[in-house]
């Protein structure tokens, strides 16, 4: 089994937390006590000294929601609607519980062409720094309201996202919080005899071609895209866990070095560079 200690080590982690893990099931409304219990937890890695992000879904989730709509909208024009009205609510939510910790957040939303025009990278990367230095906790989003896919100017989903903000920020860590427990052989949902992989050390294009998309009414990302983060986040030399964000305090055990999840180990590229990963709409298998 592999030793997994060193994680307790890591300076500066992104957690990324998905719709599916933020709203109950039968509602869809937030569910406030994981909510809580998850606050709770990055404010406390803060108060380690720790540097800590988190990406956030949500938006649209909260926002369908607040206007009634009873399915997931497909009309971008609905989606962005929804997502105006849902990103107020999600952070007005984030900020009441951080606040009763008296943890300062900030609120960042980013779209495609943050990263891919060289002055508005750097101001990102700035400002981060500069919460950092002041000890607050920066919660990003896409800008769903104004990201255009027919553009080629959002990234799809927070999976990627939340990898991006990793190599940005140069990361040591990234946790992606799902609906399952980590990377299987197969579709645990659909055959029973999937067996989890606890560890990856290296991404190979037989991993790529076993991992199969899943969706579900409110999520939108699947296996595919937690590969494809997992080459960007390893590559920029962070190392990634996948875990199951039904019990937040899944957050905790990874730091502590328990054997939750599946960790993918960071094999950083001396020859990395951000664009090869963002100027496409595919990402590259292992990084070309």
């Amino acid at each position: 089994m592999e030793d997994r200690s060193y994680l307790k080590d890591k300076k500066r982690i992104v957690v990324k937390i998905g719709s599916s893990s933020l709203t109950h099931p039968q509602t869809g409304s937030l569910n406030l006590d994981k909510l809580e219990r998850l606050i709770r937890i990055l404010t406390n890695l803060r108060n380690q000294g720790k540097d800590v992000v988190l990406v956030t879904s949500g938006a649209i989730a909260v926002g369908r929601k607040a206007l009634g709509l009873t399915e997931r909208p497909k009309e971008r024009s609905v989606k962005q609607a929804c997502a105006a009205v849902g990103q107020a609510r999600l952070m007005m939510v984030y900020q009441k519980l951080f606040s009763e910790y008296n943890q300062t957040t900030a609120q960042i939303l980013m779209t495609k062409y943050t990263m891919i025009n060289e002055i508005s990278r750097n101001n990102a990367k700035n400002t981060f720094s500069e919460l950092f230095a002041r000890g607050v906790i920066p919660i990003v989003n896409e800008n769903d309201t104004v990201s255009t896919e027919e553009l080629d100017l959002d990234f799809g989903d927070n999976d990627t996202l939340s990898a991006i903000v990793t190599a940005l920020v140069e990361a040591d860590l990234l946790i992606l919080l799902s609906d399952i427990d980590g990377l299987f052989t197969d579709d645990p949902h659909k055959n029973s005899e999937a067996k989890l992989i606890p560890y990856i050390p290296e991404i190979t294009d037989d991993l790529i071609g076993m991992a199969k998309g899943t969706s579900n009414s409110v999520g939108t990302g699947g296996m595919t895209t937690k590969i494809s983060a997992a080459l960007i986040a390893t590559a920029s030399g962070a190392d990634m866990v996948i875990a199951n964000g039904d019990d937040v305090r899944n957050i905790t055990r990874i730091i502590e070095g328990r054997q939750v999840g599946t960790l993918f180990v960071a094999h950083k590229k001396p020859d990395f560079n951000m664009m090869d990963y963002i100027s496409k709409k595919q990402y590259p298998a292992n990084g070309r």
